[in-house]
């Protein structure tokens, strides 16, 4: 495709802000216009439930770059614009009644909230926590004369939970579960966050199923769960999960299956076509397939990657998932994926209660006739001199204890 043609990035979130920086500092200065549908600058999410909900950062601190940054780099940012239909083969697409051609792309769509029909028919006051608009009105329901509702204990759910414990609001949290993060952590270290949000206040119930919400005559949600307790709360967030955005591609006929299918260097089924971040479900050179990862850190490698690899480069998107959270006094990192195979064991090393340990999440395998263990995740809290031991461990082997 002709140089004059611009590359394109079409999303606002941190996989396209990095994406950006990425192909200017490696010195791409050809045309390049970013599709950010929402009508801020590209930002990164994390803020969203922790600093910028506390109320401890502003929303400035958010943004990948500020408007003098893209002005100084001639990158043209179209915010609040919408694309609505992608041509790979002419290279085009339609984004705010205009027709576009590009050299090259890159999808960094991300994810949308799993809706929650009975709370969507109650017409009840709900948060899907998403957007930057979505934490600046989720902030002003978070005060002491509130009670919040949250339906699911995973890690949107828990990190409002503590911004609201915070904030002096009365909690309850309602996990389908036995316990919060089961699946993801295994139970002996979902028993550390559950007791964590208890010791806080938390009125956390696991175990349960909603079953109706309806909206009172005082505008409360009421909520029905199947056990025939209610509960009635003044705000309701629901954090059940995202659903990757993939709409966009599916339509114009890339191939899609959890999000959006690429090689280990992020490329699309169509030619010049990249997709990177919560939307990329990428084939995992390490992990031996294909995973598609909703955190921060793999926004910004993936980004990178992409940014090569829009300007010819071979850059394999191989980096381990990393993820982190701030609940409380608690701090923690997280490298690795248990994956479809999940793990056998749970090791815990160092002060559960002072909150300061490692954990370590072991798979068992057999090679060349013997048992032995991987290490198929890893993660510390509070013991910030870990995350090089962690990720240096993470996908090694040992015989079996």
């Amino acid at each position: 495709m002709s140089t004059d043609l611009p590359i394109a990035i079409v999303g606002g979130g941190l996989a396209a802000g990095t994406a950006v920086t990425a192909l200017r500092d490696q010195g791409y200065a050809g045309p390049l216009v970013v599709f950010a549908a929402e009508s801020h600058l590209p930002y990164e999410r994390p803020p969203l439930s922790k600093g910028f909900l506390m109320g401890k950062d502003p929303a400035e601190k958010a943004l990948v770059h500020d408007a003098t940054w893209y002005r100084e780099h001639d990158v043209d940012v179209r915010t609040g614009v919408l694309v609505t239909a992608l041509d790979p083969d002419a290279h085009t697409l339609q984004a705010g009644g205009e027709e576009i051609a590009y050299r090259a792309l890159l999808l960094a769509t991300g994810a949308e909230p799993r809706r929650l029909a009975l709370a969507d028919r109650a017409g009840v006051s709900t948060t899907y926590l998403r957007t930057l608009d979505d934490s600046t009105a989720l902030k002003e329901e978070l005060r002491a004369s509130r009670r919040i509702g949250i339906i699911g204990g995973g890690w949107i759910g828990l990190e409002v939970a503590a911004a609201a414990r915070e904030a002096g609001a009365e909690v309850i949290v309602l996990e389908m579960a036995a316990q919060p993060l089961l699946g993801v952590l295994g139970e002996e270290v979902a028993q550390i966050f559950a007791d964590l949000h208890r010791t806080h206040g938390v009125d956390l119930r696991t175990g349960v199923q909603v079953e109706s919400i309806e909206r009172t005559d005082s505008g409360t949600a009421r909520i029905g769960l199947a056990n025939k307790d209610a509960v009635e709360v003044d705000h309701l967030v629901v954090g059940v999960g995202v659903v990757p955005a993939t709409e966009l591609a599916e339509a114009a006929g890339i191939v899609v299956g959890n999000g959006i299918r690429t090689d280990a260097h992020l490329c699309t089924s169509a030619p010049d076509v990249y997709a990177a971040g919560d939307v990329a479900n990428a084939d995992h050179p390490v992990l031996g397939r294909a995973v598609r990862v909703e955190h921060w850190d793999t926004a910004i490698k993936h980004g990178k990657v992409a940014a090569a690899n829009l300007l010819g480069g071979a850059e394999v998107a191989d980096a381990l998932p990393y993820f982190f959270t701030d609940q409380y006094d608690l701090g923690m990192e997280y490298v690795g994926n248990a994956g479809p195979d999940g793990f056998d064991r749970v090791e815990i090393v160092g002060d559960v209660p002072g909150l300061n340990f490692r954990v370590w999440w072991l798979r068992r395998e057999e090679l060349d006739g013997e048992e032995r263990e991987r290490v198929v995740a890893g993660m510390h809290v509070n013991d910030w001199d870990a995350i090089d031991e962690i990720r240096a461990k993470v996908g090694t082997l040992s015989p079996t204890s």
